[in-house]
């Protein structure tokens, strides 16, 4: 697994990928940027990373991985692992961040002499947002991956369905929840600590239960691909 991670990272990962994680976290410290559109950016990297430029798709590293004397489901494996390091690192930055995005909203004063409000700026408020952040990003994987893996070229249609369920579910728990349930936002934004901590220890347990299952769809179906 060690060498197969080593393949994805220095010849499957195109530069721009970095370019992507690396840089898109600091659209946080935009003021009153809506803090959830940011985690779309890192699954436009999804395309970059199965198809590339003169990489992935273009350079058969799919055909090319499947004739080393590996089993296609390591190669589904050291993919979802490398997707996954991809995440943490987005959201590492992210967090990376936040004490200076608070320090940025606090400084801004509005008309009333009063600093600006800002969705998910504070430590409660981000840990809730990190926690949807990452069931969202399980759910995305629990998309892309089955239908790319079911004949292993399918890119545009495994993008588009993955991008557009992470609107959806972004659309349900930013804007459908807060509008069924009163109180919504403030539970997430201002309660205990621990409790917020309690909520992204079980989307991390959620999150791992999910890629599994990611892991033995697409196996599986890599198994069916006949080159």
């Amino acid at each position: 697994m060690k060498a197969l991670l080593y393949k994805e990272f220095k010849l499957a990962m195109h530069p721009i990928c970095y370019v992507f994680i690396a840089l898109f976290p600091f659209m946080m410290l935009i003021p009153s940027y809506p803090l959830g559109i940011g985690f779309i950016y890192i699954l436009s990297c999804y395309p970059i990373l199965f198809l590339g430029a003169n990489k992935g798709q273009q350079s058969n590293d799919l055909l090319y991985s499947t004739l080393l004397p590996i089993r296609k489901k390591d190669i589904v494996k050291a993919r979802i692992f490398t997707v996954i390091i991809m995440q943490v690192a987005y959201m590492l930055l992210m967090a990376a961040l936040l004490p200076l995005a608070i320090y940025i909203e606090k400084s801004i004063p509005t008309e009333s002499g009063k600093a600006v409000g800002h969705a998910g700026i504070g430590l409660n408020g981000f840990i809730s947002l990190l926690s949807f952040a990452i069931i969202g990003f399980a759910l995305s994987d629990l998309i892309f991956f089955p239908i790319y893996y079911k004949h292993g070229k399918s890119i545009v249609m495994s993008t588009l369905f993955t991008i557009l369920g992470f609107a959806l579910y972004l659309g349900v728990f930013t804007i459908g929840l807060p509008l069924a349930f009163k109180g919504y936002n403030d539970f997430f934004s201002n309660s205990v600590i621990g409790v917020q901590f309690a909520f992204l220890g079980g989307a991390i347990l959620i999150s791992i239960g999910l890629h599994y299952l990611v892991y033995i769809i697409s196996a599986k179906r890599l198994e069916k691909v006949d080159f």
